[in-house]
């Protein structure tokens, strides 16, 4: 005789209290940051806290994850996991093999970031089959006065939504990362989009957004 397997359930944690609402004003938040990079944005604190990720991070994936949409995640994350596969259905990826079929990806180790053009970033004929990254980083400010930590770095954003240029302050991420991601500029249309979030807050950077390590 067959039977079930249980999931463990242990690890969840409560999703959205209002799914509907919550979920179309992270959406609203993520475009907004999209729309003006250098413009930090908020998701409100929508969700509890967890040591995992951070609430920018944990409610993008909510609001944007469905069950179509595969999600890689960098480390084993118990809370992240159950309530991605509870709340969502999103398809669970892990390990170098889940990199190029990903959807989105959950960096909460940026410093260790795999290669970048291991992830899906699309083709010239169909540039929306890449994947959106999203970066959760211990330091994240519009500017580049009162750093928050030794290793954030100052970028200088220009691009499309940017009237002149704005600077905001990272942690978290290496000279390298940066000049990775430049390194894909000429594959446009195809390439990266990057969501950046520490607390509830979140920095949007397409792949047309040009970033200077100042």
């Amino acid at each position: 005789m067959l039977t079930a397997t249980i999931p463990d359930w242990s690890d969840l944690q409560p999703g959205f209290d209002d799914p509907v609402h919550d979920a179309q004003g992270v959406f609203r938040a993520v475009l907004d940051a999209l729309a003006r990079p250098g413009q930090l944005r908020s998701v409100g604190g929508r969700l509890a806290h967890s040591d995992e990720a951070s609430i920018a991070a944990r409610a993008i994936l909510l609001a944007l994850a469905d069950a179509t949409t595969p999600v890689w995640l960098q480390a084993p994350l118990g809370e992240v996991s159950s309530a991605l596969r509870f709340h969502t259905g999103a398809p669970l990826l892990g390990g170098e093999a889940g990199l190029a079929t990903a959807q989105f990806a959950l960096l909460t180790d940026p410093a260790n970031c795999p290669a970048l053009e291991r992830f899906a970033f699309g083709t010239a004929e169909s540039p929306e089959h890449s994947a959106t990254l999203i970066v959760d980083v211990p330091a994240l400010h519009e500017g580049h006065e009162g750093d928050t930590n030794n290793d954030a770095l100052r970028l200088r954003l220009r691009g499309p939504g940017i009237q002149t240029h704005a600077d905001v302050t990272v942690g978290g991420l290496t000279a390298a990362f940066w000049q990775a991601r430049a390194a894909l500029a000429p594959r446009f249309p195809a390439g990266l989009d990057l969501l950046i979030v520490a607390g509830d807050s979140v920095l949007g950077l397409p792949r047309t957004t040009h970033v200077e390590v100042c």
